[in-house]
């Protein structure tokens, strides 16, 4: 059985995360996926309520049962298929969001793609919420969907376990909060190896493990997040000041990093809400 409903995407939006699509497949032993890296712009989560499958991942074969799930981000290589002997069935759903990216890394989930979770039965409720609400109302009730897609996220993101565990490093995740608070300062690499006593080579390493980003592209990322912020609640603030603020002293530079993040100005993206 295949049941499931796609939505439209909206660019401009107030919301923090939307689904693009969602669904639930029971026992379809012919069920296969296969997007090439850089070929799809959203997140998704795939819950396997039974039977069997098979996720691939740097061309190892993983086998996932009843409780496993997996999570990607976008742009991310995605191969998996359902057991033509025992198949799989399904519930995911996929979603997007501008602030999801620092969502995540705030909530050090990390981009590990395979998980078991120890909230399938709440899990399965919230999502069978979400695909009646989408099938019920399609776009008409945005904060119902929102709202949904969220509850699904987060009892995931408390619930679930990476299935390589054993190997989890928390050093960086628990790093990021801080990073974060003290983005707008001038970025020493030295100092936040040093906070986890290590090498600035082996924290770039680690860091890159953790977030898929550099710790320049995280920073960068928070500041453009803040300035974002003060461009909509405080009209009084020039570009300038905004930039100071968030750690440029440089408004051209500024402008340019904003621009290439953004596909717009600052001054451009103040106007889109005023």
């Amino acid at each position: 059985m295949y049941r499931h409903i796609l939505l439209a995407t909206l660019k401009n939006h107030a919301y923090m995360i939307l689904p693009e699509s969602v669904g639930w497949y029971d026992k379809v032993w012919d069920h296969e996926v296969y997007r090439k890296a850089g070929s799809w712009n959203s997140f998704s989560i795939h819950l396997v309520i039974s039977g069997t499958g098979f996720v691939e991942i740097d061309q190892k074969t993983y086998t996932l049962t009843a409780g496993d799930a997996f999570l990607y981000f976008p742009l991310q290589e995605q191969k998996y298929y359902s057991s033509k002997d025992d198949p799989w069935s399904l519930r995911w759903v996929h979603f997007y969001g501008s602030a999801l990216q620092m969502f995540f890394s705030e909530t050090g989930i990390g981009r590990f793609i395979l998980w078991k979770t120890t909230a399938m039965e709440q899990l399965i409720t919230i999502h069978q919420q979400l695909l009646r609400e989408a099938e019920e109302h399609s776009m008409l009730q945005l904060v119902s969907l929102s709202t949904l897609t969220y509850s699904l996220v987060t009892t995931f993101i408390n619930n679930a376990i990476p299935r390589n565990a054993q190997k989890r490093d928390d050093r960086i995740p628990s790093l990021l909060p801080k990073m974060q608070q003290d983005a707008a300062l001038p970025f020493d690499l030295n100092y936040w190896a040093s906070q986890i006593g290590v090498s600035h080579h082996y924290f770039c390493k680690l860091f890159k493990q953790a977030t898929q980003l550099t710790p320049v592209a995280f920073i960068t990322l928070c500041r453009l997040q803040r300035s974002k912020q003060l461009l909509l609640e405080d009209r009084q603030l020039t570009v300038k000041e905004i930039a100071h603020d968030v750690g440029y002293t440089n408004i051209s530079y500024f402008n340019r990093v904003f621009r290439e993040n953004e596909g717009m100005t600052p001054t451009s993206y103040r106007k889109m809400y005023y």
